[in-house]
């Protein structure tokens, strides 16, 4: 009877053991498979949140309406007509005038048109910039929610296996009370805690459902529809946090240099405003005839060029505009002096924190390993005589302690290289 139970105990353990090896001992043999991948689509999602999001279809309507504005401004002032009829007409030597007909067109100083196109240029890369960062930040969060849906699916997994092996004990405990080996006492206790695995594993059932509109929100799609994600996540032991980049090529700093421009530029507007207008004109005087008396050009009609300057004498507003600009630049020299320090910091708290991942994972493999040794151990126990169950339950809470823990530190590396990346402006 004991070698029969024996053997049904490793069998489980046996196959446990396998389906969670990658996870827990194999990681260098699903490492590349998973990269190749899991990976594959993952991108595939953060594709498709990218052209779904409704947030980022408006910051791609700001761009294009900034790169309208370009052609807004690349056009000159209004072309101005006028008419008049002379109510009292009054006489010339030529005949009396009758209407008058007016153009003008107002010119800017050279250059002035130019330097709109770059000022409402510099404007469209600030919109572009701002829409990379929508970008990049639904990528971030399509990565952190698809890490921690894997998370839940992951514990839902080690919790059932958990209460699989309970039940065998169960049983087990169920002979031992009929052979005087374990009282009933032992039977309950086991029960009890196989009762609070199934309430630890339906209320992450509730979290992942949760979790799952949230993925599917971002996404833009139904919130129904199912998220394919990895069966193992592995970490590779030789990682040695080697993170190529540049922060300050981060979209959130690239901002404030796209500002700058912007402030350039609408400077240099401001100098070519300050400077004169040129207006060309024509007047068009229509005479009639004069019925009193021949003469050589009788009735001969009016025309005048006219050529305007217009000089901005009281230029006052135009040195406040300059000072304004000057202001500009500090405020925005100060708040990405501001933003990359905060960056900074963040990146490298990221870092910190995917080091720490890396050695609570190599730690909890070892630790896993010692508990499966003591459990090993309690079954030995069993062939030669009484099962100490209080044993056989604090192994396996024990072992559920590390499991779960290693997933967290799996999930925890992966979303804190997804936050490095974010730092660094690395594309997903």
């Amino acid at each position: 009877m004991k070698t029969g139970k024996r053997l049904n105990i490793r069998s489980a353990r046996y196959k446990r053991n396998r389906k969670k090896l990658p996870l827990w001992i194999a990681f260098s043999f699903s490492l590349f498979t998973f990269h190749s991948i899991s990976a594959q689509q993952l991108e595939s999602y953060i594709n498709e949140a990218q052209n779904n999001n409704p947030e980022l279809r408006a910051y791609n309507s700001r761009v294009d309406i900034a790169r309208e504005k370009v052609e807004e401004v690349n056009s000159l002032p209004d072309t101005e007509l006028s008419a008049g009829i002379f109510v009292s007409e009054p006489e010339t030597r030529t005949g009396p005038q009758t209407a008058r007909f007016s153009v003008r067109q107002m010119l800017p100083w050279f250059g002035t048109i130019d330097a709109r196109e770059k000022a409402a240029g510099a404007m469209v890369n600030v919109e572009d910039i701002e829409a990379d960062i929508a970008r990049r930040k639904i990528a971030l969060a399509v990565s952190q929610n698809y890490y921690q849906l894997y998370a839940l699916q992951e514990k839902q997994e080690v919790l059932q296996e958990n209460i699989d092996l309970l039940e065998l004990y169960h049983q087990l405990a169920l002979n031992s009370v009929e052979a005087g080996n374990a009282s009933a006492i032992e039977v309950l206790r086991l029960k009890m805690r196989q009762n609070e695995l199934k309430e630890q594993q339906e209320i992450l059932g509730f979290k992942y459902n949760s979790k799952k509109v949230e993925f599917n929100k971002v996404l833009n799609r139904e919130v129904t529809l199912q998220v394919a994600l990895p069966d193992t996540l592995a970490i590779d032991a030789a990682d040695t946090i080697a993170v190529s980049g540049n922060i300050e090529v981060n979209p959130e700093i690239l901002k404030f240099d796209g500002l700058s421009e912007s402030i350039l530029q609408a400077e240099a507007l401001n100098q070519k405003e300050a400077l004169p207008k040129l207006g060309l004109g024509l007047d068009y005087v229509n005479v009639a005839k004069r019925t009193d008396m021949e003469m050589s050009d009788n009735g001969k009609d009016i025309l005048m060029p006219m050529v305007s300057v217009s000089i901005p004498i009281f230029s006052n507003k135009y040195r406040s505009v300059t000072r304004q600009n000057e202001i500009r630049q500090q405020e925005v020299a100060q708040k990405r002096e501001d933003k990359l320090n905060q960056l900074q910091s963040r990146l490298e708290a990221a870092m910190n924190a995917r080091s720490s991942a890396i050695v609570s994972w190599k730690v909890q493999l070892d630790n896993l390993e010692q508990a499966r040794n003591a459990e090993e151990i309690l079954i030995k126990t069993y062939e030669t005589g009484r099962l100490d169950f209080d044993d056989v339950l604090d192994i396996q809470e024990l072992q559920l302690k590390i499991q779960m823990n290693l997933i967290d530190a799996v999930v925890e590396y992966y979303q804190e290289t997804a936050m490095i990346e974010y730092f660094l402006g690395t594309d997903k």
